[in-house]
């Protein structure tokens, strides 16, 4: 099986004086997405989003916006319990829930705390404007637990001109990877308030992403691939639940085409915790990792030529 060799681009570092732990630092980043000029990065344990000016990728300064209201405990068991959990960040298009388009960040879902969604409206250059607007999830996701009782929503994109959420396996006998898809119209109609009911999944698609050693690889973000269908990355940690953390077996980047039939998976070389991806102006394929370790930063990877 061929093996990706991801190259570092950078850490992602900012000054500690933006951040409100002090910070050097992300440690926790869980999600990407590409917008215009823009590179959003979203860590699933604060309560600011990261930019990266998508022009200066390598040398620009990594900028902190707050997008919710106060801090998280410093000590990381209280963190954890109290976190927002957002997993993933989604490029909506323009049209009904803002003219030049709006990210949506999501919660897991793992725990009633991680049911929040924030709207975040983008000018036309992907400059976020305004402040963020709440989303209860908790009517999205309501449905997904009588199919998965250990909801884990890690990845969410449009892709097809459908909306995509991706459920991740773990350890546990029963939890089982997922593709789950609902209309991209019902979606932006319901987070803009113009629909009072959540949108229904439209498909829930099963995923068998194979292992490493006795460990599933379990989907962890997921991004639309020019010319149809999509890419996404996957990692087997060794845990039994959607709450706990453990060693990362192995990672690997997989395509799944417009038919949602799984066309490879590809390992990583060196298993790098590979939680958001997104592909860039010139085709290649960036990642973030969650280092699972507040004092390491996480990085930002690429793949140069993933064929």
């Amino acid at each position: 099986m061929p093996v990706l060799h991801p190259h570092l681009l950078r850490p992602l570092n900012l000054p500690a004086a933006a951040h409100p732990r002090g910070q050097d630092h992300i440690s926790a980043a869980s999600g990407m997405a590409l917008a215009g000029s823009w590179l959003y990065i979203v860590a699933d344990d604060e309560h600011h989003l990261a930019t990266l000016a998508i022009g200066d990728m390598l040398a620009g300064p990594v900028h902190f916006r707050r997008i919710l209201a106060g801090d998280l405990p410093g000590d990381h068991r209280f963190r954890k319990k109290l976190k927002p959990d957002f997993e993933s960040i989604c490029l909506l298009p323009a049209g009904e829930v803002h003219a030049d388009g709006a990210l949506l960040l999501l919660g897991s879902g793992s725990r009633p705390n991680r049911c929040r969604g924030l709207l975040l409206a983008l000018e036309s250059t992907g400059a976020i404007v305004g402040e963020a607007k709440s989303i209860d999830l908790a009517p999205l996701y309501a449905p997904l637990r009588a199919d998965f009782a250990n909801l884990n929503i890690e990845g969410a994109f449009v892709a097809d001109g459908l909306f995509h959420l991706l459920q991740r396996a773990n350890a546990g006998a029963t939890s089982r990877n997922a593709c789950i898809q609902f209309s991209l119209t019902e979606v932006q109609a319901w987070v803009a308030g113009h629909r009072a009911t959540a949108p229904t999944p439209l498909r829930v698609m099963p995923f068998d992403l194979g292992r490493v050693g006795p460990v599933p690889l379990g989907f962890t973000d997921g991004t639309a691939w020019p010319g149809g269908g999509w890419v996404f990355s996957a990692v087997a940690e060794d845990t039994a639940d959607s709450y706990s953390d453990g060693a990362c077996a192995g990672s690997a980047l997989g395509w799944v085409g417009a038919d949602g039939k799984l066309l490879r998976v590809e390992p990583l070389a060196g298993a790098p915790k590979v939680e958001g991806i997104a592909v860039d102006p010139l085709g290649r394929l960036l990642m973030v990792t969650d280092s699972d370790n507040p004092f390491a930063p996480s990085a930002l990877l690429v793949v140069d030529s993933p064929f």
